[in-house]
């Protein structure tokens, strides 16, 4: 009776589906992901090569800024410029096309099938971006304390806090140009807007603290800025507790405008393409 019992328990179990957990989802659809970006060679080089690159071009007019009283040093702007590079080409540029090129090619649309939720598909397809662009960060910091003037961070609690900050406002803004480009194609256009004011306002090129009062406190508002703030403060030390955490309130705030612009205008299917003004037209005879 008991053998019996067993085997219909063997076989009840053989018969039903195995269970599989957030986290195994997720590694699976990262893994995926991954892959996908091993084999887009423009992708590994706007990761990898482009930020090193632009750090490397804007050294000479680093040298010529007046940093004069603001306790910058050319390292101390052009690192983690290097870091803010990252997130805006690593991270942030990278990941919107993906988000655009599986949308149209219908695979975020095929995974919402199956027990993937929106949330995990986005977190998934994410993760090997949020790797690359981590990974990427440790590397630089390493070997810009080694070869650079500049030592290691002195504060690297706040360095951690403005990349993970950075990371999070990236990934949730990449989500949303996805609801205005039709096509991959149009991806490059979709992230001008962000891309530009990231790079002319948020600290990366021009550091904040050189320019005016008026402008850089309009500045230091943009989704970026704070976790650039942050960065700069891991090796300056930052000017004080009252100025950290209204870095961080910003950059918390940017998260939440993040979440709640991927919850509303994010899309996982595709965009319905107007018909042809010519099928509107009547027959005529």
């Amino acid at each position: 009776m008991s053998a019996t019992t067993g085997e219909a328990a063997v076989n009840e179990q053989a018969k039903s589906p195995a269970q599989t957990t957030a986290a195994g989802r997720l590694l699976s659809l990262g893994r995926a992901e991954l892959t996908l970006i091993g084999r887009n060679r423009t992708a590994l080089f706007m990761s990898l090569i482009i930020p090193v690159t632009l750090a490397y071009a804007m050294k000479q007019a680093v040298s010529g800024m007046d940093l004069a009283g603001t306790g910058l040093s050319v390292e101390s702007v052009l690192l983690p410029a290097t870091l803010g590079y990252v997130l805006i080409f690593a991270v942030y540029s990278h990941l919107t096309g993906a988000y655009i090129a599986r949308r149209e090619e219908l695979v975020l649309k095929r995974l919402r099938t199956g027990e993937l939720q929106d949330l995990e598909i986005l977190a998934g397809t994410a993760l090997p971006a949020a790797l690359i662009g981590l990974a990427q960060c440790i590397l630089l910091v390493v070997l810009g304390g080694l070869f650079l003037d500049i030592g290691h961070p002195t504060a690297p609690h706040l360095l951690i806090a403005g990349v993970v900050t950075g990371m999070v406002v990236a990934i949730g803004l990449a989500a949303v140009p996805s609801a205005l480009a039709s096509s991959a194609e149009s991806a490059q256009l979709a992230v001008l807007p962000v891309m530009v004011l990231s790079l002319a306002g948020s600290g990366m090129v021009v550091p904040l603290d050189v320019l005016p009062d008026g402008i850089a406190a309009l500045l230091e508002l943009l989704p970026l800025s704070s976790a650039m703030e942050l960065i700069r403060a891991g090796w300056t030390g930052g000017a004080g507790a009252g100025e950290t955490l209204k870095q961080l309130l910003i950059g918390v705030v940017w998260i939440g405008l993040a979440v709640f612009a991927v919850q509303r205008w994010c899309r996982l299917s595709p965009r319905r393409r107007a018909a042809p003004c010519r099928s509107l037209l009547p027959k005529w005879p």
